[in-house]
């Protein structure tokens, strides 16, 4: 059954018996659906349920097999990015699209740059525009206009394209998943912004996968389910087990449990590792345990991730595995040993993006499909299909782009690599992160799966209830340092806080004394 709101606000944008086919794969199917002015509607729905490609096509990125998009109740052509700007339309991607070699100004307003006579760009000018614009959108604190495309980090970048986005007139502006890599004083900053947008009458749309931002963001929920719209829902008026229930078609409040199957086996031993982010931490997993690792954002577990697998120079310390040690800063010998790495930056750090999906799944065992110098494609072909159909990757084919993806078929892609290779120890940086709850789901089986095989698994994980949920202990990191270690039992958020902010407690206690 489908379920609807009713709505009120005139004008914004709609799509009308939206269709959108690859081949044999129906991506979108007969979609109608209204974005009010002066609403934010949240865009929900599993990874390949047409998301990405409702946004591609208000984008002007992709033409649709059938249907229309209407702004202010009138059909619009959008056959190309500039159209959809020209008719007001704003889509902000997950992943932002930054020139490495300029500054943040003129990222923002590249192609339209302030010129002076001589066509010299006007710097004094462009310096006035994007201090105004920071100012007016909360962002001065956390941006810095002369910083290059090259040193931002993902939250800075983020924060460019959603400037850019908002030069100009805009009258319907998408967010896809923009809080994947923001602090809390960002996220803060960009849901001001999103409410004043809704005050000024502009149509918003927001894709997240993370509940808490849609209910305290969004007037009506949107619901895509292989490619059809399952329903639209008022916010206020649902919960988080029925969106989850229309997204998934069943409930996933059982989706942590899984039997404890570690054994005495120490097969990754850490000891005293030190680098120039990580302070002499140590650390065991066992084989078939599952170790969560909590903290805060710069707490180090991403460069004591990077730093275990040979990609950090490391200062001291050893790190052996099944009583081996491992040769220091060689990723190499990393592989080699049984030790596999998902990092937090997939696109970036993990996929080729241009490469097919077999090409990325086969990378760290083509030495096993080689006769000699020559790699057997058939055999290549033959592996990738098999762990694409294991993991249940959505994708046309194994010779598929991987760019074209949903993130939570990219990811299980990256799994797929570690499954072929056969790791004795897999650390997951944040493998969930930007995809939805049914992918997720798949990815929480999978673990479960790897820790029934013996392998020693670290998960890294920003969201408590998912590192609480699946690990058998959670150690806790702070300023490069392992704060305390709690068991399964003992778990908890309250408990993991603490000891992410020990420090910071620590050091208000004794300020307080002082004064």
């Amino acid at each position: 059954m489908q379920l609807s709101v009713e709505t009120t606000a005139s004008g914004g944008a709609a799509v009308r018996d939206l269709g959108k086919r690859f081949g044999a794969v129906q991506a979108l199917d007969g979609v109608t659906l209204e974005f009010p002015a002066g609403q934010v509607t949240a865009l929900m729905g599993e990874n390949g349920a047409g998301k990405s490609t409702l946004l591609k096509i208000l984008a002007g990125d992709q033409p649709p097999s059938q249907g229309e998009v209407l702004i202010d109740g009138k059909p619009v052509v959008l056959h190309s990015p500039a159209q959809a700007r020209a008719a007001g339309i704003r889509i902000i991607p997950q992943e932002p699209e930054i020139i490495p070699h300029v500054s943040v100004a003129e990222n923002v307003y590249v192609g339209a740059l302030p010129h002076s006579a001589g066509r010299r760009l006007d710097r004094a000018e462009l310096g006035r525009r994007i201090r105004a614009d920071l100012d007016r959108l909360g962002f001065t604190r956390v941006l810095d206009p002369e910083l290059l495309g090259s040193e931002l980090t993902p939250a800075q970048r983020q924060l460019v394209e959603i400037l850019r986005a908002l030069t100009g007139e805009a009258k319907v502006i998408a967010f896809d998943e923009p809080t994947s890599s923001l602090s809390e004083q960002e996220v803060a900053a960009l849901f001001a912004l999103i409410r004043r947008l809704r005050e000024q009458g502009v149509a918003v749309v927001y894709v997240s996968h993370r509940m808490q931002e849609i209910f305290q963001l969004a007037d009506r929920v949107a619901v895509l389910r292989d490619g059809a719209l399952a329903g639209v829902l008022d916010a206020a008026r649902t919960s988080e087990a029925e969106l989850v229930r229309m997204m998934v078609g069943r409930d996933l409040s059982a989706m942590f449990v899984r039997e404890r199957v570690a054994t005495d086996r120490v097969v990754l031993d850490v000891q005293d590792l030190r680098t120039d982010d990580v302070h002499g931490v140590s650390l065991r997993i066992r084989a078939g345990e599952v170790v969560g690792l909590a903290g805060l954002i710069g707490a180090g577990r991403s460069e004591l991730a990077l730093a275990l697998a040979g990609d950090r120079p490391v200062l001291g310390g050893r790190v052996l595995l099944d009583g081996t040690e491992l040769r220091p800063g060689s990723p190499g010998a990393a592989i080699r040993a049984g030790l596999g790495l998902a990092p937090e930056e997939r696109k970036a750090q993990a996929l080729f993006l241009y490469r097919s999906v077999r090409d990325n799944i086969s990378l760290v065992v083509l030495e096993r499909l080689r006769r000699r110098r020559f790699v057997r494609r058939g055999a290549e072909r033959e592996l990738a299909g098999e762990y694409v159909d294991r993991l249940r990757v959505r994708t046309p084919s194994v010779e598929h782009e991987v760019r074209k993806l949903s993130g939570g078929n990219q990811q299980k892609v990256v799994l797929a690599r570690w499954l072929a290779r056969r790791p004795k120890v897999l650390i997951l940086d944040e493998p969930t992160r930007g995809i939805d709850v049914g992918a997720k789901a798949e990815i929480y089986q999978i673990i479960a799966d790897l820790a029934q095989q013996g392998v020693a698994l670290l998960v890294i994980s920003s969201e408590l209830p998912e590192v609480i949920g699946l690990a058998d202990r959670v150690l806790v990191m702070q300023n490069g340092r392992i704060t305390g270690e709690l068991d399964r039992a003992e778990a908890s958020e309250e408990a993991v806080l603490s000891l992410a902010m020990a420090d910071d407690l620590a050091g208000a206690t004794r300020e307080g004394k002082t004064e």
